[in-house]
């Protein structure tokens, strides 16, 4: 504003400066940007204390800052504090609901932290803001998985393979929920498809393998365990699934075999010991005066419902064939009682 003040004898212009509520917005959001650069310098520098001071200062000068509340976001996640980061990232899409970035961070931490409902409406949004994104599609069909809804997981699979066809990812997947709905050859060929496009995949050969189980093809499953072995020989799932498929072929001693491998990878596995139990037992039962086959049996049994507890079966056939022995309270007579 511009004003005339005389005084005697000579004219005085006096310049008068007038800041609005427009212009004070204007410098808060300078300010904000300017903190939000600095933050953005010291995040790349892992400085993420001095960035997340940073980044706070703007959202305190501009609270409507998206990029400040995702940027808080990323910094939080890496801390591994997931509600936190979970509650900037949500506020970053409030002010910024086009945000594909933000979306698709927001449903990875919904997913890591098993709130899956609310995942999948967050990969459900990252679809429609981006509906040639692989891995929205993908991770939205594990969550459907995850819930047990298989023909939606079926459909986000395939639309992630038209997106990419030349990625194994989604085709093991795929493989994976007809093999729960019991879509053998279906599941088949979507491993086969996987191996096409990496033939170095020992797990989804285990898969194949369990697949070729379920149509009692046990030559072709065990062929396809055997080259998962090759591959790499220190899998326990891989030792673990030829050692079933030898059982189904009543070559027990190969089985115990490959469950005995199995536990040395990794003794944490309930059906090694289980399996190992019944063939101890079996022959057991071949030879009743080993008693010691006896024995093992029961405590592979024991094992394998300690690493798993819920197995009724198991416990079962602990109760059928543990010995009967008398308590430390039972009283025999052996004598017959003198009269007075």
């Amino acid at each position: 504003m511009l004003a005339w003040k005389l005084n005697p004898g000579r004219v005085v212009l006096v310049t008068v400066l007038l800041i609005g509520g427009a212009g004070c917005a204007q410098i808060r959001h300078w300010q904000a940007a300017d903190r939000c650069e600095r933050g953005q310098g010291l995040l790349e520098q892992d400085q993420l204390e001095n960035a997340l001071a940073e980044f706070e200062a703007a959202v305190e000068l501009e609270p409507e800052l998206a990029v400040a509340h995702s940027n808080m976001g990323v910094i939080y996640r890496r801390m591994g504090e997931y509600a936190r980061a979970i509650e900037c990232f949500a506020e970053a899409l409030h002010h910024n609901p086009q945000s594909f970035v933000d979306t698709l961070n927001l449903a990875r931490l919904y997913h890591f932290t098993k709130r899956i409902h609310d995942a999948i409406q967050a990969y459900l949004h990252a679809c429609d803001l981006q509906p040639d994104d692989f891995n929205a599609h993908l991770n939205l069909g594990v969550c459907y998985w995850e819930v047990g809804d298989f023909n939606q997981a079926v459909e986000r699979y395939q639309q992630a393979i038209e997106i990419d066809p030349d990625s194994p990812h989604a085709y093991v997947n795929l493989g994976i929920v007809y093999d729960a709905q019991q879509k053998y050859y279906e599941a088949v060929h979507a491993y086969k498809q996987a191996l096409e496009r990496d033939n170095h995949q020992p797990a989804i050969l285990v898969n194949l393998g369990y697949t070729y189980l379920n149509q009692d093809r046990l030559k072709m499953a065990r062929m396809s365990l055997e080259q998962a072995v090759k591959m790499d020989a220190k899998l326990p799932s891989a030792h673990e699934g030829l050692g079933f498929c030898y059982f189904r072929l009543h070559d027990f001693d190969k089985a115990a075999e490959c469950y005995r491998v199995a536990l040395s990878h990794d003794p944490r596995l309930p059906n090694s010991y289980a399996f190992l139990g019944s063939i101890n037992m079996l022959k057991f039962l071949g030879e009743p005066n080993e008693i010691q086959l006896r024995d093992q049996a029961l405590e592979f049994w024991h094992r394998a419902l300690e690493l798993k507890p819920n197995q009724p079966n198991v416990r079962q056939l602990i109760a059928k064939y543990k010995p009967k022995e008398t308590g430390p309270d039972t009283v025999l007579l052996t004598e017959t009682a003198h009269k007075p």
